[in-house]
């Protein structure tokens, strides 16, 4: 019975999406945040406040999550999964702070099921501050594989579901220790626990989004520096492959070692280059890592600090770290360097790597590099017919040839980003932190359409599935469609 599971699963997670879906982080494996939707409407208004009178345009439905939300929500199979915290307990019985992934229907918002975590060491608050903090939620963003999905969860956990919940009167196994098996509850699959069988250490959270190609997961474990900023299992892995079906470790590695600057929070992302597949890890200690993606058999790296001028002291590196997620365009890789929100270092490098290299290439791995007034940051580039569309932390999106790596304008949003630009319809979406939704038309010349504010938006990414963009503030997820 269990081989017949892992023959299904399998499959399952080699399955190609549904045209349409939106499964994982950045829509396909390369993380390209392009989306191939026609009809999405450039504007849309709604506020709570009955005074305030805003007509609702353009929102076709509207669900209540806790009262945090960073991850991204992705769309798959009729469903929306996006990670959320307790604060709004959708199941009056679980109480306190948890990490809840919930899952919705992406036809109406009804609420299907949710997975909830409890918190790291619930008696010790500054282990829980330094590993898990307080009301964060699941910061993961998940990645469905025909009907497995796969995210990691507050508690450092990889963990499996089955798409359907116990919707379907089925518990899916081979685990079968769910604490809940109501049909609003999740159905787990397996769950790797990374701190307790890897003795992985997350810092503040584990927030890497799973890639699932060829019926493996490729994570970030998130190992990272203690309370007191020191390393304490550097031995620990810092990258997984792992056995989509099963949950077995296929490969890891621990390349970063105690030189993990701070944590790992970023993404993999796989392509092919001059047919040579890869999958490509950001490491924490500000190093791009390229594998092998079936033997974890190292093919490249590159140290993605050494992208400002020799300083006084003689050190041309920095301290920025590999936050935002790489990005796959043919033999090219573009990342983004930065660093967490409350870091005092203004200064990044959007950078496009050759992927055709072999070795440490730092030295001649570079195609092009934009330093020039291009400021710390933790979005991925979205790259549509030549263009690279790239925000910066403090306020601004860059248009930048990709051949050349020439910078064709830089738009100020008078206003702060974390989130990423999403390129759909002929237009770049991009959410500011003052709840809005910043639209312009694609090309090389700036032309914006529309500047969109929802009440409780603030910080994320917008992405679009099925003719619908999604976004999520801290406490709502919206759906935002032309009106019929």
């Amino acid at each position: 019975m269990r081989a017949a599971l892992a023959a299904a699963a399998l499959l399952l997670a080699c399955a190609p999406a549904r045209p349409g879906d939106w499964p994982m982080l950045g829509g396909r494996p390369d993380r390209n945040m392009v989306a191939d939707e026609k009809g999405l409407p450039a504007a849309w208004s709604w506020d709570p406040d009955p005074k305030k009178n805003v007509p609702k345009k353009n929102i076709k439905w509207i669900a209540d999550l806790g009262t945090m939300a960073w991850s991204t929500p992705v769309v798959a199979g009729g469903r929306v999964l996006i990670g959320t915290n307790n604060e709004k307990p959708r199941d009056p019985q679980v109480k306190g702070d948890r990490g809840v992934l919930m899952c919705f229907s992406a036809a109406d918002g009804s609420f299907q099921w949710q997975a909830v975590h409890e918190k790291l060491h619930p008696n010790d608050q500054h282990k829980a501050m330094d590993e898990d903090w307080a009301q964060q939620g699941v910061c993961s963003t998940a990645a469905v594989a025909g009907d497995s999905v796969y995210y990691v969860s507050n508690r450092a956990e990889l963990v499996c579901c089955d798409l359907q919940g116990f919707s379907d009167g089925e518990n899916d196994g081979p685990f079968k220790a769910e604490a809940r098996t109501g049909k609003q509850d999740a159905d787990l699959i397996w769950v790797l626990d990374m701190r307790k069988d890897l003795g992985v250490k997350p810092h503040q959270a584990s927030a890497s989004s799973p890639l699932v190609v060829g019926g493996l997961v490729y994570v970030l474990t998130g190992n990272g520096v203690d309370e007191k900023g020191e390393i304490k299992n550097p031995q620990a892995p810092s990258f997984l492959a792992v056995e989509a079906a099963t949950g077995q470790i296929a490969w890891r590695d621990s390349s970063p070692g105690d030189k993990i600057l701070a944590a790992q929070w970023s993404s993999p992302a796989y392509g092919e280059a001059d047919g040579q597949p890869q999958v490509v890890f950001p490491g924490g200690d500000g190093w791009l890592y390229s594998f092998e993606p079936k033997t974890g058999k190292l093919l490249w790296k590159i140290n993605c600090r050494t992208h400002e001028p020799v300083r006084a002291d003689g050190k041309p590196e920095t301290r920025n770290n590999l936050v935002a997620t790489p990005v796959f365009v043919g033999h090219r890789v573009l990342v983004a360097v930065g660093h967490e929100p409350d870091s005092p270092n203004p200064t990044g490098c959007l950078r496009a790597i050759d992927a055709r290299k072999r070795g440490d290439i730092t030295k001649d791995g570079e195609l092009w590099r934009l330093a020039d007034k291009f400021g710390s940051t933790l979005s991925t580039v979205s790259v549509h017919e030549g263009l690279v569309y790239a925000a910066e932390q403090d306020g601004y999106l860059n248009c930048v040839e990709l051949e050349t790596g020439k910078r064709l304008w830089r738009h100020d949003l008078l206003t702060t980003v974390w989130g990423s630009p999403l390129v759909a319809d002929g237009k770049v979406y991009l959410r500011t932190g003052d709840d809005e939704v910043i639209v312009l038309a694609i090309g090389r010349e700036i032309k914006a359409l529309a500047k969109n504010g929802l009440k409780g938006l603030n910080h994320g990414s917008v992405i679009a599935s099925g003719g619908v963009l999604y976004m999520a503030g801290g406490e709502r997820l919206f759906a935002v469609a032309t009106d019929k």
